[in-house]
């Protein structure tokens, strides 16, 4: 069953609260898995799942601002459940509100523990095939999940960040050396736009793809559903979050790690 809209977006300005957890805790409590395209995508829908089949994608998605991950307004929450409608055998996608990190990384560790111990193996680690992305402060828990992931030994693919807002205690602009490539999609208009730039913590590791500026003042985008404030004092941030354009890049250079 398709999720359907929860309600207008919430975008907020103020920073969310960080989370304080440690990293080894969040490995350590049991988690539940996200079933895409079921309801609330993160915290509220969740259940077991199997481990993902060898060689099967990993695509985990973060919402912008306060917005919850059955949010079917946001094209963050569209595109994982059209990539999984696309690919259903070969690809888990999954996506999250961006406070909900420890889920997101639950979900990334049961997927890749084949052997169901609790913890995945050190070849499963390295076997991993992850893609995650995500919008405005999505786009900054992109980076810092990559990053915890990296503490792990776990590598990722690709990270996409379309008009990355860096989330207080996070570092959106340097991308840790366990990802193989990485994208950045900007805007600099507006109150509120992007980083511009993002950089390569190792360039022998890590490639990166671009940093590609879009500009709406001579095409705007629709942003319908969106509260009125938002399209008043942010237009271009959300812009950005609906065009199609950018989000038709995202899906192609995700469909590209399809094995």
């Amino acid at each position: 069953m398709a999720a359907q809209p929860v309600g207008a977006p919430q975008e907020d300005l103020a920073s969310p609260p960080v989370a304080r957890a440690g990293l080894a805790e969040a490995v350590a409590v049991a988690g539940r898995l996200v079933l895409p395209g079921v309801g609330e995508a993160g915290r509220n829908a969740t259940a077991q799942k199997p481990p993902a089949t060898p060689g099967q994608l990993i695509v985990i998605g973060f919402m912008g601002g306060n917005v919850g991950a059955g949010n079917m307004v946001h094209r963050e929450a569209l595109v994982a459940r059209e990539l999984q409608q696309r690919f259903p055998h070969g690809l888990h996608a999954a996506v999250f509100a961006n406070s909900d990190w420890k889920n997101a990384l639950r979900t990334v560790l049961q997927l890749l523990d084949a052997n169901g111990n609790g913890r995945p193996s050190a070849g499963e680690r390295s076997a991993a095939r992850i893609v995650i992305y995500g919008h405005s402060w999505g786009a900054s828990e992109t980076v810092t999940l990559a990053r915890r992931l990296d503490q792990l030994g776990i590598p990722v693919l690709l990270t996409i960040q379309i008009d990355s807002v860096e989330k207080l205690n996070e570092n959106d602009g340097s991308i840790p050396p366990n990802v193989r490539e990485a994208v950045n999609f900007y805007q600099t208009e507006g109150l509120l736009h992007g980083r511009s730039s993002i950089a390569a913590m190792d360039p022998k590791q890590t490639t990166i793809l671009g940093n590609y500026e879009s500009s709406y003042r001579g095409h705007p985008v629709s942003c319908a559903g969106y509260p009125w404030f938002a399209r008043a004092f942010m237009k271009p941030h959300i812009e950005i979050e609906n065009d199609p354009s950018v989000w038709g890049r995202v899906e192609e250079l995700i469909g590209k790690q399809m094995p």
